[in-house]
Parts: structure tokens; C-alpha cells; sequence
């Protein structure tokens, strides 16, 4: 997958040319923040979790950690991170450009956390480690097919 697979599935959405290739690797939220010239805590980023032979993925503001607590307690399972082969082969995205958008695997369950709900927009990735878009949580909620809203998270301290 790659940055021009998120143009196509977001043409769906009328955002394909709303997605911004950057000069600069956005590849983590403080790299991403500053690119875009944003908060780190508006990058929304999206983190993927082992659950049987698959994953679901959580995207939340880029300020936050999982809270193994809440995630168990939502989810029925302990919050176990991917490897990267296992992103790249389930997702089709590599670290550094992992979104909710055009994944390999359509069966695939996202869920967004409540840590965004913060803010107006938020950025998530698109792709690639140099790409983002700027959408507002509703939007991100529908377009990225979410099954709910949950809080997982917490502040980083």
C-alpha cells in the first residue's frame, strides 16, 4: 500500500486532494508536529494491536500512551503491540505511515479514542512516513470506518 492507495480510497470521501506530501519525514508525532507546524498533540496516530491472527487498530491524539487498564477492560485483551513485519503484512502500511485508510486487510476493526475529541482537526497519516491530512474527528470517524469511540489512552506524563 502506499500513499497514492490513500488518494484512491479517499477520492470516495472527495479527499483525495486534500492529502499533504511533506518535505520533511512525519514519520513520528514529534516529526509530524513539526512539519505541519502543529502541537504534537494534534497528529493522530494510529497504533496497531495483535488480537488472535490479526489486529484492530486505536488512532488517538499523538499526546497519549495506551492505558493497559482500559484497553483490556474495553477490548477482553491484553494491549500487545505489532512487530513491524506484522504491520507491513496485516495493514499494508509501514511504521512511520501507518493510517486507518485503504488497509490490506478490510476486516480489520479501528477505533477511535476520545483523546482526540480535543481538538477541531487532527492529522493523521496517509500512507507514507512524509504524508498527512487534516480532518476534523467526525470526519476521521466516518472515513476511516470506526466502530466506536473509546478511551484507552491516557496523558503522557
Amino acid at each position: 500500500m502506499s500513499i497514492n492507495d490513500v488518494r484512491q480510497y479517499l477520492k470516495h470521501y472527495q479527499k483525495d486532494n486534500e492529502v499533504l506530501e511533506l518535505d520533511k519525514s512525519s514519520a513520528t508525532v514529534e516529526l509530524a508536529a513539526q512539519a505541519l507546524n502543529v502541537i504534537p498533540a494534534r497528529i493522530a496516530k494510529t497504533l496497531s494491536f495483535k488480537k488472535d491472527d490479526s489486529c484492530i487498530l486505536v488512532v488517538t491524539a499523538g499526546d497519549t500512551k495506551i492505558d493497559n487498564k482500559k484497553f483490556k477492560q474495553t477490548f477482553g485483551f491484553k494491549a500487545k503491540m505489532l512487530t513491524p513485519d506484522e504491520v507491513i503484512n496485516l495493514t499494508g502500511h509501514a511504521i512511520g505511515g501507518v493510517c486507518p485508510f485503504a488497509l490490506k486487510n478490510e476486516t480489520i476493526k479501528t477505533y477511535c479514542d476520545n483523546s482526540m475529541k480535543r481538538f477541531e482537526t487532527i492529522f493523521p497519516a496517509c500512507g507514507s512516513s512524509n504524508s498527512a491530512i487534516e480532518l476534523s474527528c467526525d470526519e476521521l470517524f466516518e472515513i476511516s470506518k470506526s466502530e466506536k469511540w473509546v478511551d484507552v489512552c491516557s496523558l503522557k506524563e
